[in-house]
């Protein structure tokens, strides 16, 4: 069973299934409230990124700082990584 995440994300189990994926806390949230919403359902096509861990510790480093993560600059990947879905 899905666990309860509040009003804010509308589909607990396909968030919660996002997240294991490796998804960040907030495109794991719009994702699955879309897919709640008929009216907004995500495209089937696109919007699939390399998993973090795949990616160079360069390219975390880049989005850290486009998301504004701080102290990016001292961290390792796995740190980098860890931010990022935490963010």
């Amino acid at each position: 069973m899905a666990k309860n995440h509040g009003n804010q994300i509308r589909d607990d189990a396909a968030y919660e299934e996002l997240r294991k994926k490796g998804m960040s806390k907030e495109k794991a949230a719009r994702i699955a409230n879309a897919k709640a919403n008929p009216e907004r359902h995500p495209s089937r096509l696109g919007g699939e990124g390399a998993r973090y861990e795949e990616r160079s510790k360069k390219a975390l480093y880049e989005k850290a700082r486009e998301v504004g993560i701080e102290g990016r600059w001292s961290m390792s990947k796995d740190e980098l990584i860890q931010a990022l879905r935490n963010h």
